[in-house]
């Protein structure tokens, strides 16, 4: 099992990868739109700047001054037409040119590799220490066709600050990693605690102190279960309490029963007593009777903390209630929604009944589509009265249905549109207190059929 601590941290340096690489990918983007041509023309500027002051130099010294340039910041490469180059500054790693880029450039035109080169990912195009990726300008000296390239020295581009930037930005990303890893411990310690005093109540032993001083919500959640826990206790001395008293009620009835049907054995016994003996017996066996069913009825009411609550009822008018009352919904997905209902008059908890048939209209509304169809029929037969809902909603698979009346389960995240997945749980409830069934059938994508079956009586 994976620890919820190794779940955060994990999730911790995923968010900080991604995030780096989005905000490499949104740095790389903007320098591609927006400054990557601005940079190339800011270099050609300084490389006509330069050419045209080595047009204008006589004699040698033309390496003198390249060479001043270079430190300046800068990097320099130069070629002639006769096929000789030169260097100047911080060589070059990739002094690899083409030959068409030697020729545009030896004859007039100006080359601008730092707008094209593309050769690295995302903002590393910049700093791509190669011939390629510099601007290329030609010039004349001494009546000689040169070809001059330059580009910013990437080793010069990064000052002090440069570094003290750099050293910040790492420094504030180590104390973040490091401050939500403390966070998270402090996260999870709680937890673990809870987990461990639940393995203790698992165990039924309700003694657990839980040292969670906390004002959030983790504290309130340590509140609530330390309560809880109180209450369970008290729950659990009630349990025995009741049954040791609901085995010492049994066991006195049944004690009279055997001591007076072993004194019945007896020859002995004269008309009267025999009678007075068979009397108690049977006081004793209605005591008997009348304590189970008591203890039934608590079962019962134990189960339900409402009781159903039966009267006859118009069930086809309450049914067109519940449509008129989802109408709007209707209009507003253009559902065309057609009944057929013989009035009926039906025995049962009407308010009970309403939740089943509003929550599976509800259903059949909010799985259609648009323009879609929903057909409800009220049918009595013999026995039962057979409310049936077709739509032409997205269906439902064979697996799926067997399992839509447990509670919670729902079909897909990303076809469920609201509700909690208890729904259906109620209306098969509902429906087995009144000794009901619920049949579905669906036909993949081609829409669902609920059927309801209540009995008459």
């Amino acid at each position: 099992m994976r620890s919820l601590y190794r779940q955060y941290t994990l999730a911790t340096l995923f968010i900080i990868t991604i995030s780096i690489l989005a905000g490499l990918l949104i740095v790389s983007l903007v320098y591609n739109i927006q400054i990557k041509e601005k940079n190339d023309e800011k270099n050609v500027e300084v490389a006509i700047e330069i050419t045209t002051v080595l047009e204008e130099m006589h004699g040698g010294g033309f390496d003198k001054y390249l060479e001043s340039i270079t430190k300046l910041g800068y990097q320099a490469y130069v070629i002639n037409e006769k096929g000789e180059e030169y260097s100047f500054g911080e060589p070059f790693s990739d002094k690899e040119l083409s030959d068409e880029t030697r020729f545009q450039v030896l004859n007039g035109n100006i080359y601008h590799g730092m707008r094209d080169y593309q050769g690295k990912l995302f903002i590393f195009n910049h700093y791509a220490n190669s011939v390629s990726n510099t601007v290329g300008i030609p010039y004349e000296h001494e009546g000689m066709v040169y070809g001059l390239f330059i580009r910013p020295n990437n080793q010069l581009l990064f000052s002090d600050m440069h570094l003290l930037l750099l050293g910040f930005l790492l420094a504030l990303a180590v104390i973040i990693l490091t401050s939500m890893l403390v966070l998270a411990q402090q996260l999870v310690k709680p937890i673990k605690q809870l987990n461990d005093a639940t393995k203790h109540v698992m165990e039924e032993n309700y003694r657990v102190d839980l040292d969670i001083t906390r004002k959030d919500e983790l504290g309130q959640l340590a509140r609530n279960f330390s309560n809880m826990v109180k209450q369970l206790e008290l729950n659990d001395e009630s349990r025995k309490a009741f049954i040791s008293n609901v085995s010492h009620d049994f066991q006195s009835p049944l004690l009279n029963i055997q001591g007076y049907a072993d004194l019945l054995k007896s020859t002995d016994l004269n008309m009267e007593e025999r009678e007075s003996y068979l009397q108690v017996i049977e006081q004793e066996t209605k005591r008997l009777s009348n304590l189970t069913k008591q203890l039934l009825l608590l079962t019962s009411l134990d189960q339900s903390a409402r009781p159903v609550r039966k009267s006859n009822f118009k069930l086809d008018e309450q049914l067109k209630e519940v449509i008129y009352k989802y109408r709007w919904r209707l209009e507003e997905q253009n559902i065309d929604l057609s009944y057929e209902m013989e009035p009926v008059m039906f025995y049962g908890d009407a308010d009970l009944l309403e939740n089943v048939w509003d929550n599976v209209l509800t259903n059949a509304i909010k799985y259609n589509m648009a323009n879609g169809e929903i057909s409800i029929r009220v049918i009595e037969d013999n026995e039962y009265v057979n409310i049936s809902f077709q739509d032409s909603g997205i269906g439902m698979e064979v697996e799926e249905i067997n399992q839509i009346f447990e509670r919670f389960y729902r079909i897909d995240s990303s076809r469920t549109k609201d509700g909690s997945g208890l729904g259906l749980a109620i209306v098969k409830e509902i429906v087995d207190l009144h000794s009901g069934k619920v049949e579905v059938t669906s036909n993949g994508k081609e829409g669902t059929l609920f059927v309801i079956s209540l009995p008459r009586n």
